[in-house]
């Protein structure tokens, strides 16, 4: 592998994105990779904080805009201190939650404009995109339901939104997936969750093997 691949996961709520990708880092380095496992927000001290403001069931009164602008911040700091110098070491990162999680909720769900979201991540970015971009993809009603199961899981404010909200927050994702058919790849993750690592990671094996 002759440089760092970034690969980001995303999905509505419940659809196990979180555990596969630890599934797969830990695959990824009993093979010898060099694996990043990092999230968003969060990843780093600063985003994390900031991670704490807009998840925190509290802040109810959140405006969509500060939330987008929130998640783009966290965004700049955890790529700058910790996404970039991985990729210049030549690691695979992989990332649970990128920009096209803001493009989905924020843009498309909260309805400010998947334009108008992607133009302040654009300046957070500075044009850095992942390779590749797994999909996990699951019925939001079977997502929730999944997350009312595992009573140990902290519930989060966008937990507590409506069944419509998370419908088209799966919306934004078919709508990115459009946009983006190079890049995102969908995995129906209504299988088990065996079916959907093997599928998650033959896929991020044939992006770094034309790396």
């Amino acid at each position: 592998m002759d440089k760092g691949v970034f690969i980001t996961v995303e999905g509505p709520e419940g659809a196990g994105k979180t555990t596969i990708v630890k599934m797969l880092a830990a695959q990824l380095e009993t093979e010898g990779y060099q694996v990043l496992l990092t999230r968003e927000p969060g990843g780093i001290d600063i985003a994390e904080q900031i991670r704490n403001v807009i998840l925190d069931k509290q802040n109810t009164k959140m405006d969509s805009r500060t939330e987008a602008l929130l998640y783009a911040a966290a965004r700049r700091q955890h790529l700058v201190e910790k996404v970039l110098p991985a990729l210049e070491k030549k690691y695979i990162i992989l990332c649970d939650r990128f920009v096209d999680s803001s493009l989905a909720y924020q843009g498309y769900a909260r309805g400010l404009g998947m334009d108008e979201v992607f133009s302040i991540n654009h300046f957070a970015i500075d044009g850095q995109m992942p390779k590749l971009t797994l999909f996990f993809d699951i019925d939001p009603e079977k997502g929730l339901e999944r997350i009312n199961q595992h009573k140990d899981r902290e519930v989060n404010r966008l937990d507590l939104e409506e069944l419509e909200f998370h419908q088209k927050v799966r919306e934004g994702y078919y709508l990115l997936m459009e946009q983006y058919p190079e890049r995102i790849y969908k995995i129906d993750a209504s299988y088990p969750i065996e079916h959907v690592f093997k599928e998650a990671e033959a896929k991020i094996k044939e992006v770094i093997h034309l790396n």
